[in-house]
């Protein structure tokens, strides 16, 4: 294991081992490809360790079938590593289709006061927030409260969040952002997405 050293070490009064192994926001955002995907190769590190997961995806359909969540859902119910738990929170709404099916408010905050139950039970280890940054963005979940909720989780809950636009106050919050920057796409020369690329 690479044994990289921090560039500060924080006055904080914690040791060592209790700082590295505090629990972490994580936030994956930007134009480019590949932030849900981070966020799934996170979990499967997070099952290889035996901890309870829980995906929410708040953008895709609950019609469309997400490669992960099949991999994901045989994996947790091996025995072998942590169990995974999947929810689907709208009817298809995304950061397209925003004006044609705003019904989807009510899914998208359900689904956050679902979260927000799950982490006061400290049900899961891993939180998989799947494009929450859109209902944050539309002003549907209030990013305060979000970070006010996360501030004050208890226990050792780890929870990623994935999308477009990610609000600049969860960004400051979060302990770990990465944007993810699109420089290539085979969209931009007229290919539309491929199975086992894209889902």
């Amino acid at each position: 294991m690479p044994q990289g050293q921090p560039a500060v070490v924080p006055e904080d009064g914690l040791t060592t081992r209790q700082r590295r192994n505090r629990p972490l926001v994580v936030v994956h955002t930007g134009i480019g490809k590949g932030k849900s995907t981070a966020a799934f190769g996170l979990a499967l590190r997070a099952w290889n360790q035996g901890w309870p997961i829980g995906v929410f995806q708040f953008v895709k359909s609950a019609k469309w079938k997400v490669g992960e969540e099949n991999a994901l859902k045989v994996l947790g119910a091996s025995g072998e590593g942590g169990p995974v738990a999947w929810h689907k929170m709208g009817e298809g709404w995304s950061w397209v289709q925003r004006d044609r099916q705003l019904s989807n408010e009510d899914a998208a905050r359900e689904g956050w006061e679902q979260v927000k139950r799950d982490l006061a039970a400290q049900t899961y280890q891993l939180y998989v927030l799947d494009e929450f940054t859109y209902p944050m963005h539309w002003g549907w979940v209030d990013t305060a409260e979000v970070i006010d909720v996360l501030r004050s989780r208890p226990g050792t809950q780890h929870v990623v969040i994935t999308g477009r636009n990610a609000p600049a106050e969860l960004v400051g919050f979060a302990d770990l952002v990465t944007d993810m920057s699109k420089v290539k796409h085979p969209m931009d020369a007229g290919q539309k997405g491929q199975r086992g690329i894209e889902w």
